[in-house]
């Protein structure tokens, strides 16, 4: 759900505490508001809350105070905004409240009257903010030491708020949710967010297909196990330099592909590349790290079969047996099958289109020599002098299988037969090194 606030009065201040949300409404319409029920029954004597997503607790008489006090301890709250009576009508001081007593703990915003509530929303409004989705499976770190050193290198500079990842929910699905208070921040012209991914490139791709045509920046801070999507872009790997990146703020726009339906930031592979995938399992990664892709790499060369492709390209129809056919939006030097041209350009409105068609185990080890020479250099003339090695770019494509193959598609491995690509050029803005002109 979108970050929510709890919005608590004692009973005889509810009026100001409707008038004070009427006066907001615009600015609240990218939260949940986290409401007890009697507190919402006085509300609603007076002021109409539509347009609002309210989430009603207990209520107050009921203990609602303490239930929402463990909603913030647990951080599912991004702030408290709670009137108090005056003290002359409480016979107890506010701090010992549950409510503010638990912000208090979080390290959270809290705004006590209608002034401090107003500055509270003017201030996040004005405020650098970064939305930070974190995987907390990702990488072989402890990612709760990872998590407080990204907050120490980030937050003297922006507004944080830490999302983390859930086995049942969709990183995309969270980063949608954002979207949605970004944009009711940033109604009035006023905003600077952005939307950070920090996890490996499942993590990154899932949040890059939201924010795609968003307008809204993607940062990332890699920590996953071999980080395609941030080494293509030149993004460094490591914490504090990845932070360093976010903070320079330098953005780049680059292309979004969309291969059988799902968004695609990196490559799709058939044959070698979907076969290496597939056999680098999660327990190989956490031992071998970036080398599980080299040693799951070695096997599929040795178990590869040809299989029977028709391609459309360019309107022109090919007929082909391939070991491999790899499509790549962007893509590392590492990642050896895409290299046919000796570099992906993830922002030109083209797939790079590589076919190898490798006649034994020999040729199969000439072609991954060829086409990491042609990495390495940067160059597509080893690749072009190579008879298995067919290279194109393109705009779109459509592949037909004679029989059912495994395809990767940004490290997702799925079964097809029929493939169809195309481009959305420049649809995704990341936080990035320009690159230097060649």
């Amino acid at each position: 759900m979108p970050s929510t606030l709890v919005l608590n009065a004692d009973l005889d201040v509810c009026p100001a505490l409707g008038t004070w949300i009427i006066n907001n409404t615009q600015l609240l319409s990218g939260f949940s508001l986290f409401i007890a029920e009697d507190v919402l029954q006085e509300l609603a004597k007076r002021h109409s809350l539509q347009g609002l997503s309210i989430v009603k607790a207990r209520a107050i008489r009921q203990g609602g105070d303490i239930a929402m006090a463990a909603t913030i301890l647990n951080g599912e709250i991004s702030g408290l905004i709670h009137f108090p009576s005056p003290p002359e009508r409480q016979a107890r001081d506010v701090l010992s409240e549950p409510l503010v007593r638990a912000a208090l703990l979080q390290d959270l915003p809290i705004a006590l009257n209608p002034a401090t509530a107003s500055a509270l929303m003017q201030g996040v409004k004005r405020s650098r903010r970064g939305y930070l989705i974190f995987n907390p499976v990702s990488g072989q770190g402890d990612p709760e030491m990872e998590l407080a050193e990204i907050r120490a290198h980030l937050e003297p500079q922006f507004m944080l708020q830490i999302w983390k990842t859930r086995p049942d929910r969709d990183p995309a699905e969270q980063a949608k949710d954002l979207i949605k208070e970004i944009n009711a921040f940033d109604a009035e012209g006023e905003g600077d967010s952005i939307i950070i991914a920090s996890g490996g490139d499942g993590t990154v791709g899932a949040v890059a297909s939201a924010l795609q045509n968003s307008n809204i920046p993607l940062g990332i801070i890699p920590r996953g196990t071999a980080n395609a999507f941030s080494v293509a872009l030149g993004i460094p790997t490591g914490l504090k330099a990845a932070c360093t990146n976010l903070l320079l703020g330098n953005l780049r726009r680059v292309d979004v592909a969309l291969c059988n339906n799902r968004p695609m930031i990196l490559l799709a592979g058939l044959g070698f590349e979907a076969g290496m995938v597939d056999k680098a399992s999660r327990e190989l990664k956490n031992i071998l790290g970036p080398m599980a892709y080299i040693f799951s790499g070695a096997r599929q060369l040795v178990d590869q079969q040809p299989f029977h492709a028709t391609m459309q390209i360019d309107g022109k129809e090919y007929r082909l047996d391939a070991s491999a056919i790899t499509m790549a939006n962007a893509a590392p030097a590492t990642s050896v099958m895409a290299q046919g041209f000796g570099e992906v350009i993830p922002d030109d409105g083209l797939l790079e289109v590589i076919v190898a068609s490798p006649k034994d185990r020999m040729s199969g080890l000439s072609v991954l020599s060829s086409l990491a020479w042609s990495a390495i250099m940067s160059s597509s003339s080893s690749a072009n002098h190579n008879n298995n090695i067919a290279c194109f770019r393109t705009k779109e494509l459509q592949i037909e299988l004679d029989d059912v193959q495994k395809l990767v598609i940004d490290g997702e491995v799925l079964d097809a037969k029929t493939i169809t690509l195309s481009v959305n050029p420049g649809a995704l803005q990341v936080v990035a090194p320009i690159p230097l002109k060649s």
